[in-house]
């Protein structure tokens, strides 16, 4: 279903017919200017070599992207891969990073999930 709905704001890697990344993600109905990261897979033998980074960057300059200012994902504290890479975009792009709580561990989760901060890049450079 993501890889049709949602064909314009997904994206893979392969090399010679093998799977190494995916990044999926949605431009928010109430919020277009925001491109949302949902999920980023990476198989581990291609891990190291920005692949994330670079999937994530030809998703938001997609012709299908234009008009976005912003990128957001959430994060729980202990993912320090996501931390990581959207830290060294924001590096990247020149780009302020904010965080913020998005679903907190008691309010939404009741204490049965760790807490999911968002973090908020942008305005973007492209």
């Amino acid at each position: 279903m993501q890889c049709s709905d949602f064909a314009e704001s997904c994206i893979l890697a392969e090399r010679d017919g093998e799977l190494l990344g995916w990044v999926s993600g949605y431009r928010p109905p109430s919020d277009p200017a925001n491109f949302f990261v949902w999920q980023v897979a990476v198989a581990p033998a291609a891990r190291g070599r920005k692949l994330a980074q670079r999937m994530i960057e030809a998703l938001v300059q997609r012709p299908a992207a234009a008009g976005v200012t912003h990128l957001t994902t959430t994060i729980t504290d202990d993912n320090r891969a996501s931390w990581a890479l959207f830290n060294g975009l924001a590096r990247r792009w020149r780009a302020p990073m904010e965080k913020s709580t998005r679903f907190d561990r008691d309010a939404h989760f009741g204490g049965a999930h760790a807490t999911e901060w968002q973090a908020r890049i942008g305005p973007l450079p492209f």
